[in-house]
């Protein structure tokens, strides 16, 4: 591992300092920048071509050919390459077995502008979600179902967070994600593309399996606390809901939504049609 042009330094270095505060989420961070730590996250950061910010290394912990070859593969395209201590890495790191690599990277940008939906796009709004699992899950599986795009209204959480990172399992990095000012604002751009808008209400007549789908569709999910903001249901929509069998009267958020977008992705993408 050729580790030439790396510069050491210790626990009170600033880049050190800026680790810490983009893992505690307690700064600012208008850059968007997360931090990526080990050989799976940091390949998948190489396979996408995420821009790097700095790249650093603890070679204590550097023990596998796969390990040096992804170090040396980030340090081509990383502008500030740095080595530490074994003991300045366990400071930073949030594994038990760490295995040396830790990046500071910046989220993808995206352009309303640039979006083109096709005529079966299905989009996810999330709408006042808290937790930024539910949020990194729902990416997730926006990722899995092959739908086109995430729409977050009343954002409570950073997409920078790192709970949000983990449980995207990266589909942060590959699944577009809009930010909209306004609940106004979001449903103008989807009625006026032609999105039919189903808001997830447990009260709704209509079951997610009896829905043809088959055209543009968007499905807004609420908060976990207050649901679907009132807004939502003075613009233009349907409502659509998940029967529940049991004694629980609804389901996590982020388990809802990977129910309702596999049914209308295969509909749409798939052109499925239940008999």
């Amino acid at each position: 591992m050729n580790l030439n042009g790396f510069m050491a330094i210790g626990e009170s270095n600033g880049v050190i300092k800026r680790v810490k505060g983009i893992l505690s989420n307690s700064k600012p961070n208008p850059e968007k920048l997360f931090i990526a730590e080990g050989i799976w996250m940091n390949t998948h950061i190489i396979n996408e071509g995420t821009e790097i910010v700095s790249l650093i290394v603890c070679p204590e912990y550097v023990y596998t050919p796969e390990a040096a070859s992804a170090v040396e593969t980030l340090a081509k395209r990383c502008p500030e390459n740095y080595t530490v201590s074994a003991k300045t890495f366990d400071k930073i790191s949030e594994r038990d077995k760490p295995d040396g690599i830790i990046t500071i990277a910046k989220l993808p940008r995206y352009d309303i502008n640039d979006f083109k939906p096709d005529k079966k796009s299905v989009i996810l709004v999330i709408d006042g979600v808290e937790i930024p699992g539910n949020i990194g899950t729902m990416l997730r599986v926006v990722d899995g179902a092959g739908a086109d795009a995430v729409f977050l209204c009343n954002r409570k959480a950073r997409l920078t967070h790192p709970k949000l990172i983990h449980s995207s399992m990266l589909a942060i990095l590959t699944v577009p994600v809009f930010e909209f000012e306004s609940v106004a604002a979001c449903s103008q751009w989807l009625l006026n593309k032609g999105f039919t808008v189903y808001l997830a209400d447990t009260r709704a007549e209509n079951a997610y399996y009896e829905l043809p789908y088959g055209t543009r569709t968007a499905f807004v999910m609420g908060s976990e606390r207050y649901g679907i903001a009132r807004e939502w249901y003075d613009v233009k929509h349907e409502e659509v809901s998940i029967p529940m069998l049991g004694k629980c009267d609804s389901l996590n958020v982020g388990v809802a939504a990977t129910v309702l977008l596999y049914e209308a992705c295969i509909k749409n993408k798939l052109d499925y049609k239940r008999k």
